[in-house]
């Protein structure tokens, strides 16, 4: 993950949202859930002073109130020591599900707004939902051989560009991601206009300001 984070950066990668655990993982086998859960920890143990250190800001996305208090604990310190960074913002999906998402900012519109029960629009709800500090995803990148986006930024990625990759992730590199984000360079994103609109007013290759990332979560004893 260091690499990715270290590409991303230098490729000039505003925003990098890793999906790590979905509100579905919870059903596997107690035992790899609670490896998962200890890797999670350990990772915030080891990794948190080296993102602050490199002005990288950090986040959490989810229905973190699952999780055991301690690490709960480490999310909340991660979060406020990175808060200023400016380099990055590396957000990490856990226990999230897009469905939940949009269903949790519905709630808490209404809870702010009861009169817009009677009719809302969706720059209404933005600001509600989990990934409300970021910009939508240009690039969206499934490692794995997996085709399917798994109920990840379900509202966020409407005009997100696709990249599957047979590539697994321990070996997904800055060499994978450089050429995720030349496939999404050569794409034309018209966001419903036409092409010869796009082409009066045709800027330089798009960088990827915002990158989703999801990797399969593969059985724990496997990852061990």
């Amino acid at each position: 993950m260091r690499e990715v984070i270290k590409a991303c950066a230098k490729q000039g990668v505003g925003f990098l949202t890793l999906f790590a655990f979905s509100s579905e993982n919870w059903r596997r086998p107690k035992e790899e859930v609670s490896v998962l859960m200890q890797l999670f920890i350990r990772a915030l143990e080891q990794e948190v002073a080296k993102l602050h250190e490199n002005n990288i800001r950090f986040k959490v996305v989810g229905d973190i109130n699952r999780f055991e208090p301690r690490l709960s604990k480490l999310i909340r310190e991660a979060e406020s020591l990175t808060a200023h960074n400016t380099m990055l913002t590396l957000t990490i999906a856990a226990n999230y599900g897009g469905r939940w998402d949009i269903m949790q900012a519905v709630q808490r519109m209404l809870v702010d707004h009861p009169k817009l029960s009677k009719g809302f629009d969706e720059y209404d709800l933005a600001p509600y939902l989990a990934m409300h500090y970021a910009p939508e995803p240009d690039l969206f990148i499934r490692t794995g051989g997996e085709q399917r986006i798994s109920n990840f930024l379900l509202w966020q990625m409407a005009y997100t560009e696709m990249y599957f990759t047979e590539t697994l992730w321990p070996d997904f590199d800055s060499k994978s991601l450089d050429l995720a984000i030349l496939s999404y360079q050569q794409r034309e994103r018209r966001f419903g206009r036409t092409s010869e609109q796009l082409e009066e007013a045709r800027s330089p290759a798009a960088k990827a300001d915002a990158v989703a990332l999801a990797k399969p979560l593969r059985r724990a004893k496997q990852n061990a």
